[in-house]
């Protein structure tokens, strides 16, 4: 140990600073990781607190109303399942990958008029500019697969627990006298929900709720949303999910399949202003629009050059999984996802 590293004690006894800067640096880092699992924990508390509320809210009782609170405890577990799924199949992609990286951020959102879910859902930050081609595939496409896998257990259960109409009735007890609404405020069709609705609700003996009541059903409600989220991670576009896949899948020729999938967007979008027309074309959106603008501005179509490897093949079993992935997208895709606001 040279001198230029060592000081003298109160007594005059040489002493080494450098394991004391090791110390220190040790402790920063020690204290910076807690700092941020605490922010962690903190962040899951607070959603788990909004998406509580956003759960009675769908239970059509008031969500500011502490003794509600509870009614809400069903969706907001579910729905925390899903996000935690999805973010934690990144999370140890990466982790297989020796990728550095945080756990998840949750993300609360309160303001249920604009929001009724009551979370923006999770991210997860990666500490690496740049990736593998097999990398950067296997950490882009775990998680939309592990949350569109929870997804799907969810309403499957749903549709097998399904209870009477009596259920409706408790929320909206004029129903019973005047009948089920069939207008107002909808989720819209995808396939998959379909198929399954189609499979576990054709016998008479089984009450299915239209789609403007699927949401008092946590099961369902959740399970819907799961697929929704999934399809808007899957977008093979920028640097979403299945923009990674995209990128690491076909490399430069990415692009192709981007303006593509951004040129339907806006083509679903500018066909939800057709209605406001006076011209009946059900096939569309504007909230598409929106995301026309985010991708546009903020997401970016193409994806950023970020592979080293980007010439080394991918390999026949990830390229099958990725062309599932887009199975996912398509089936979990909903042209229609709101109608009556």
């Amino acid at each position: 140990m040279s001198e230029n590293n060592r000081l003298y004690d109160n007594q005059g006894n040489w002493e080494s600073t450098s394991s004391g800067i090791e110390n220190s640096e040790y402790e920063i880092k020690t204290r910076k990781k807690r700092f941020s699992y605490l922010t962690n924990i903190a962040f899951f508390l607070l959603t788990f607190f909004t998406t509580t509320l956003a759960g009675v809210a769908w239970a059509n009782q008031d969500p500011y109303q502490l003794d509600n609170f509870t009614i809400g405890l069903t969706y907001s577990a579910l729905i925390l399942l899903v996000i935690t799924t999805h973010e934690f199949g990144h999370y140890f992609a990466a982790k297989y990958h020796k990728i550095s990286v945080t756990l998840p951020y949750y993300i609360p959102f309160p303001f249920l008029f604009l929001n009724p879910f009551g979370t923006m859902g999770a991210v997860i930050k990666m500490k690496t500019r740049t990736q593998s081609r097999k990398s950067l595939f296997d950490v882009g496409v775990a998680g939309p697969i592990a949350g569109w896998v929870t997804s799907l257990i969810i309403l499957i259960i749903g549709f097998l627990t399904l209870p009477p109409v009596s259920f409706l009735y408790t929320i909206h007890p004029e129903y019973a006298i005047q009948g089920i609404a069939t207008t107002g405020f909808s989720f819209g069709y995808n396939i998959i929900f379909w198929i399954l609705e189609k499979i576990f609700t054709s016998s008479p003996t089984v009450f299915m709720p239209p789609m403007n009541e699927v949401y008092h059903y946590p099961f369902l409600c959740v399970g819907w949303f799961g697929l929704l989220i999934t399809a808007l991670n899957m977008m093979p576009i920028g640097q979403l999910d299945g923009g990674h896949i995209s990128y690491a899948m076909f490399g430069k020729n990415h692009k192709y399949l981007a303006y593509t999938v951004f040129g339907l967007l806006l083509f679903f979008g500018l066909a939800g202003l057709l209605p406001l027309a006076g011209v009946t074309f059900e096939l569309g959106s504007v909230n598409w629009l929106i995301w026309v603008l985010l991708i546009f501005f903020l997401i970016k179509i193409k994806h950023p050059p970020i592979c080293h490897d980007i010439d080394t093949p991918l390999g026949n079993t990830r390229m099958l999984i990725g062309w599932f992935s887009y199975f996912i997208f398509v089936t979990s895709f909903c042209p229609i996802p709101f109608t009556g606001l």
